[in-house]
This record gives C-alpha cells, sequence and structure tokens, in this order.
C-alpha cells in the first residue's frame, strides 16, 4: 500500500468499538478462569524502540485484564508474545531465531499459545512466512489492530484456530486502552503515531501508518495520572515529535511542552524523537525556557554530506543542521546533543563519509546511535546501487567509533567535580546505585536502594567515557 497519496485524516477508533473490546477482555478472563487452576503467566518481550516499548506497556495492560500475571521465562509461560521491530534487518533475524526457539517448548507443552505482533508483522511478506514456516504461531497482528488483542484472544480459545490480522490502513488512534508500566516512576507517554517523511531508507511509514497526533486533551489527562501516581520522568513519545498537531489541527509541540511544563508537581519532561526539518527556534526557545523540560535533545543527522542527505530524503542541509546546534547551544550553553547516524548508505563515497566525521566531530555529540546501512524491503533505498563493500563499511564504522568514544570522553571529564540533579533508577547491587543526568549520562554512585525513584544531586568525582561515578550531596 502506498501511503504517500492517502490525503484523508485518521480518526480515533471509535468508543464503541473500544467498549467492545473490554467486553472480550471480560469473555477471555471466563475462558482462562475456567481453563487454569491459578492465573495464567505471559512472557512478553519487546522488541525496537521507545515507541514499541510504549506499545508493549498497553498489551500487557490489556492481558492483565483478562487474567494474566506476568513471567520472566518463555519456559514458564502459557502464553509468549513478541512485540516486533522492523527497523533493521538484524531485529527482525534476532525474532525469527527466537520464535523457533519456542518450537520445542510448545512440543512439551501444548496447550502453550505463541503471539506475534508489532512492526514486523504489518509486513505481509512476514505475516506469510510466519504462516508458512512457522505454523506452531497462534496470533499473529499488525501495529494497526492492537486494539483487537482481547477479540482475537477469545476467537483463538473459543475456537481453537488461529488468528493472522494485519489490517490495510493508513492508522488509527485507540485511545482508553488499560496501561501497565514497565516502571514507577518513568513513563512513556505517546503523543502522536506514524510518519510522513518517507526518508528513503525507513521502513516507518508503511508499518506505522501516516502520521496522527492525540487529541491534547488525551495527552495532558495521561500525563496528570501518571504525576499523580507520583512519576518523576515522563517521555513524550512520536516518530517525529516536532509535527505533533500539524495534521490535527491541535496546539503545535512547544505549546503542548510548555502546556505540561507549568503541571503541578515535581518531574522531569523529555521527549523522543526529532527531525531536524521541523525543528524549530520556536522549540529551542521553550527548551530553554522550561524548567521541567531536561537540557537533552536527541536530534537524528543520519548524515554530514548535502548529497546523502537528499538521496535520504531528509529535506534538509547540514549547514541548516549546524545552524540549529549552534542556536541551540547559544540558548542552553549545557546542552546536551545525541544523534543516529547510517554508516556506509548506498553509494556513500569515502569524501561524503569524511563529511560526516567533521560534523561529528563539529558538533561534539554526547552520544551516538551508529547503524552500519540495512536494506528495508519496500524503501527506496532498498533499490539504489551499493558498489562499497560490508568490510569497508566496517572499517567506516571502527573510525566513527574512534572518534565518537574521543568526544565522550572530552564530555564526560568537562563534568567532573561539578554537582548535577540526576533520576535514580537502577539498584545495581552491593550498595551500587546509578541514574541519568539531565543529559542523559549515566552515573554510578553509592548508596541505599531506597533512592531508587527519587532525584538525587550527586557531585561527580570521577568520569571515563560514559563511566561517570560520583557521590551524594
Amino acid at each position: 500500500m502506498d501511503f504517500s497519496v492517502i490525503k484523508e485524516s485518521v480518526g480515533a477508533v471509535p468508543f464503541d468499538e473500544i467498549k467492545k473490546q473490554r467486553e472480550y477482555t471480560l469473555l477471555v478472563r471466563t475462558v482462562v478462569d475456567s481453563r487454569f487452576k491459578n492465573s495464567p503467566k505471559a512472557y512478553v518481550h519487546t522488541y525496537g524502540c521507545q515507541g514499541n516499548v510504549a506499545d508493549g506497556e498497553r498489551i500487557k495492560g490489556m492481558l492483565r485484564e483478562m487474567g494474566f500475571v506476568f513471567t520472566d521465562s518463555p519456559k514458564d509461560a502459557d502464553l509468549v508474545l513478541y512485540n516486533t521491530c522492523a527497523v533493521r534487518e538484524h531485529a527482525e533475524d534476532r525474532v525469527f531465531g527466537n520464535v523457533g526457539a519456542l518450537k520445542p517448548i510448545k512440543e512439551i507443552n501444548r496447550d502453550l499459545k505463541i503471539v506475534l505482533c508489532g512492526c514486523m508483522m504489518q509486513q505481509k511478506k512476514v505475516a506469510d512466512k510466519i504462516r508458512m514456516s512457522y505454523s506452531f504461531v497462534d496470533i499473529v497482528f499488525g501495529t494497526h489492530v492492537m486494539h483487537r488483542f482481547p477479540e482475537f484472544m477469545y476467537r483463538m480459545y473459543c475456537t481453537g484456530k488461529k488468528v493472522f490480522e494485519i489490517g490495510d490502513s493508513a492508522g488509527v488512534i485507540a485511545e482508553g486502552l488499560p496501561v501497565s508500566r514497565d516502571s514507577s516512576f518513568k513513563a512513556w507517554v505517546p503523543i502522536m503515531y506514524g510518519c510522513n517523511n518517507f526518508c528513503s531508507y525507513c521502513i516507518v511509514p508503511y508499518v506505522r501508518g501516516r502520521e496522527r497526533s492525540r487529541s491534547s486533551k488525551d495527552v495532558l489527562d495521561e500525563v496528570k495520572e501518571v504525576i499523580k501516581s507520583g512519576y518523576k520522568e515522563i517521555t513524550l513519545l512520536g516518530q517525529n515529535v516536532n509535527s505533533y498537531g500539524k495534521a490535527d489541527g491541535e496546539m503545535d509541540f512547544a505549546s503542548l511542552l510548555r502546556e505540561i511544563n507549568d503541571l503541578d508537581g515535581d518531574f522531569m519532561i523529555r521527549f523522543m524523537t526529532s527531525h531536524p526539518k521541523d525543528c524549530t527556534r520556536e522549540l529551542i526557545d521553550t527548551m530553554a525556557e522550561c524548567k521541567k523540560v531536561a537540557k537533552h535533545l536527541h536530534l537524528p543527522v543520519q548524515s554530514g554530506n548535502d548529497r546523502i542527505l537528499q538521496e535520504m530524503n531528509r529535506h534538509y542541509t547540514r549547514e541548516k543542521y549546524l545552524d540549529l546546534v549552534r542556536y541551540a547551544r547559544e540558548k542552553m550553553p549545557s546542552l546536551s546533543i545525541t544523534s543516529d547516524i547510517i554508516v556506509g548508505f548506498p553509494g556513500e563515497t569515502d569524501s561524503e563519509f569524511d563529511d560526516t566525521l567533521s560534523l561529528v566531530d563539529e558538533v561534539k555529540y554526547t552520544s551516538l546511535f551508529m547503524f552500519i546501512f540495512s536494506p528495508r524491503d519496500g524503501t527506496a533505498a532498498a533499490k539504489m546501487d551499493d558498489p562499497v563493500s560490508h568490510a569497508e563499511k566496517v572499517k567506516r564504522f571502527k573510525k566513527l567509533e574512534e572518534l565518537q568514544a574521543k568526544n565522550s570522553i572530552e564530555i564526560a571529564s568537562s563534568m567532573k567535580d561539578k554537582v548535577y540533579r540526576i533520576l535514580c533508577d537502577t539498584d545495581c547491587g552491593k550498595g551500587l546505585l546509578s541514574g541519568k543526568t539531565e543529559g542523559n549520562m549515566t552515573v554510578t554512585f553509592e548508596g541505599d536502594p531506597d533512592n531508587v525513584g527519587k532525584f538525587l544531586n550527586i557531585l561527580i568525582t570521577e568520569s571515563n567515557s560514559w563511566n561517570l561515578k560520583g557521590k551524594i550531596i
């Protein structure tokens, strides 16, 4: 399906449909109560981005209401669910490998149910492969029909037949789904779904649909609820949060940030991901002026060369990107900037890759997510000539890795003997805790486990790249 030609707006799932799914939830609970002596166990594993994680929390919310509890091992489970990612080939290979490993488990436990969902399943070729080669899988559904999960469960249990529901759609918004959050102090809050950018290497618009924004009321209601529940870090999610509201007549993203910042409570606001072509000076000004908005900007550049950026269909130039970075640093001198970079895009020359290296050295990113180009069937880049060998791409990757390691060490060294407010998020054991600075850098320190979930002032005492050590003051 060519989503780029779709013009009609995408609405929310009707309330009657959500109500019907709640009725299916109760029916499934009745079924599992009659079949299991104790509450059935579900093993849920999510691959990929934070948006997938947020979907996984909603899937777990539905499972919990259907009467399931959760286990950390597929061997102990009555139901195994993999929520999949299609962004890179490696992620898909991992899923197929892990699904294949379930076959002997199901041969021992014939009552085990296996569910596959998410971005991979939205691709017909993947769903067909599952149908033909993994006949022991019970339910397959795509991203656009996630809200119908209770219905699929009921059909599976009551008919004994397999369920395959992909749903050819530009995408919907389903409000009112239950959420079982993985953390008691960090909350993922989706504000929009889908993407209109059609970057030539990216499968997302084809598996997630077109851009559609949740209403500001629904977003603010969810944010207020997590603040009321004591959450300390709220991350707003979207494939391109800067496009929030554009296609739906809503307030823009900068205005939404200000609305959330003005809510009562002691919390920090993060957001992912910002597309450089839509990152405005107004947004930078908003970040600078709003005390609760973390001074961290994830701004994927992908390449430092204008020809490659054009081939990627990114709609900005190297200089426009650098101008934005300079303005952001002027407004927020301590701003932490992170990014994504693709190494070895089809046709990229040595000199064009050198442009990426020089940009990275100029920006001084706190950290980088670096990837060797992975062709995705159905995207424009998958059809491009790619004369550079994988071995050469690996050499380039190592150069970039070494440069970023040097920059990270410099940034970490500059933090020594300074105090940072961090959210303690992990009990590492043996009296050690860790947490992240506003700039999203991890710090390890000694402390009581009761500090997990709290904001602390930490003096940085040692630094080595991302291995920061400190003490509570």
